[in-house]
């Protein structure tokens, strides 16, 4: 740990939206709409004589992420009001937990580069979102004014609070990575759908106050608002002046963090039971019943696929980044190499993915076929093994496989995948390697264009080779063997 960090220390509280059918409590649809103020009821405005109801959804998803993070889940669980006053919460209250929350003392190992740490979990309760602010002409601190959509009102949030354990905005990276990956892994969240995941982050230095930096989105930003914040207090002390107890907001277009207000302490928000709402019981059936709907979380998965296909780290942690892409790994280790699978899912597929802008999901549900990439890497992996694909032929056909997609009027399913007949909109003769007799011509053809070249070697320049190499590639379109063309324009030239 360098000098730097030694006196930092940050808490994180992170919101996750989830993606119920139905807001926290009330049958509102859970969901964007066109309009603002159109997703909204008597219960999810706060109206008087509206009762809420809890959406049974919302607290399994909770129960099921405490046990997952190691949290001892409460027995009984109680909602409270958390009173302030703020335009995005019509009623003067949020309907959250407190007193008693769904789960408490928990942990979770994070990994930063080769070293592992326990960050220790607080607790974890649900809350319900308030509205969304639109400012107008510029920012929170300048804009010329601000409306407000009530359609986000209600929307279910699991708060997870750790303890102060980051020592670096690097941990706290790779702690919200890899509580992302654990939450699609659980099917709770998803990073590329509408539904965010936030951080409000605690920081102090040097055990002074702590400042509270609000609404920090995504992983990326929470390690460069961290930065900021964490500099702007150095920079302070340096000048011999105190940090002050405050709650700030992250600026992301500026990536500095802004003084919103003097930091409210818990006391401030007046916590009272909320009295239209039931408590919850959560007996040892409830919680065995979701304890088995766990599936092999990301850090299981990866201690298994090391034990059992002997991979590297680098490509473990890549392919069990994708849960789907994870499941299909261990079908096509079935078939072929584990090594060549690994390689081609993790490298090639993962390059024509980021050209295409799409994700691994993305492109099965895009296809309208949950197996689409499944296939195509059965297609690509079989020809290489059989010695039918050259690297660079292999790479096209997964490309142009990507990029086209698959005709929905096709049959999808293939028995055999090295069969010439398979019909996936792509014709495999384009992309298989080039025979001995055609690559014979090809070469004859790029000697008989090319005379400069021959008298070049006959005059003692080898390099010339090279360019006539290049001209079989390109007359074959690159399905000849480099090498064997090279020994053919040698026998030629001879």
């Amino acid at each position: 740990m360098s000098e730097e960090e030694t006196d930092v220390m940050i808490g994180l509280e992170t919101h996750i939206q989830l993606d119920t059918e139905t807001k926290l409590f009330c049958g509102c649809p859970n969901e964007e709409a066109e309009e603002p103020n159109t997703h909204v009821c008597p219960t999810c405005l706060g109206h008087p004589g509206s009762k809420p109801r809890l959406n049974k959804k919302v607290l399994e998803h909770a129960v099921k992420t405490s046990q997952a993070l190691q949290c001892d889940v409460n027995e009984e669980v109680f909602f409270s009001r958390k009173t302030y006053f703020y335009p995005d919460l019509s009623k003067d209250y949020q309907i959250t937990q407190y007193e008693v929350p769904v789960a408490e003392d928990g942990e979770v190992e994070i990994k930063v580069g080769d070293e592992k740490k326990d960050i220790g979990i607080t607790r974890l309760h649900i809350e319900e979102d308030p509205a969304k602010t639109r400012h107008k002409g510029g920012d929170i601190g300048n804009s010329d004014y601000t409306l407000v959509d009530y359609n986000r009102s209600g929307t279910p949030l699991l708060e997870i609070v750790t303890e102060p354990d980051f020592t670096s905005p690097k941990e706290a990276r790779a702690y919200l990575q890899q509580l992302a990956q654990m939450l699609e892994y659980l099917e709770i969240y998803y990073p590329e759908s509408n539904f965010a995941l936030k951080s409000d982050a605690n920081i102090s230095i040097d055990g002074g106050q702590r400042v509270e930096v609000k609404n920090i989105t995504g992983t990326a930003g929470i390690e460069k608002a961290l930065s900021y914040e964490i500099s702007r207090q150095k920079q302070l002390k340096k000048r011999g002046r105190e940090v002050s107890q405050q709650t700030r907001s992250y600026n992301q277009n500026q990536e500095i963090t802004e003084k919103l207000r003097e930091k409210e302490t818990e006391e401030d928000y007046g916590y009272i039971f909320d009295p239209d709402l039931t408590t919850q019981e959560l007996d040892e059936e409830f919680r065995e019943k979701l304890r088995a709907e766990i599936p092999e979380l990301p850090h299981e998965k990866f201690k298994r696929f090391k034990e059992e296909y002997g991979l590297k780290d680098k490509l473990v942690e890549a392919l069990v980044s994708v849960p789907e892409m994870a499941d299909d790994f261990e079908r096509l280790a079935e078939e072929f190499d584990t090594n060549l699978a690994a390689s081609w899912m993790v490298g090639e597929l993962k390059k024509v993915l980021n050209y295409n802008e799409v994700s691994y999901d993305e492109v099965n549900v895009e296809s309208g076929a949950p197996d689409f990439l499944y296939v195509g890497l059965r297609v690509v992996l079989s020809h290489l093994e059989a010695g039918e694909f050259n690297q660079r032929k292999a790479e096209k056909y997964l490309r142009d496989f990507v990029e086209q997609g698959l005709d929905p009027e096709k049959e999808f399913s293939i028995d055999d995948p090295k069969a010439d007949n398979i019909d996936l909109g792509l014709n495999l003769k384009d992309y298989k390697k080039s025979g001995d007799d055609e690559i014979t011509e090809f070469v004859k053809e790029a000697i008989d264009e090319n005379p400069d070249a021959v008298e070049d070697y006959n005059s003692g320049d080898e390099e010339a080779v090279n360019f006539l190499v290049g001209q079989v590639m390109s007359i074959s379109q690159g399905k000849a063997d480099p090498k064997t063309a090279r020994e053919k324009i040698l026998e030629e030239l001879e």
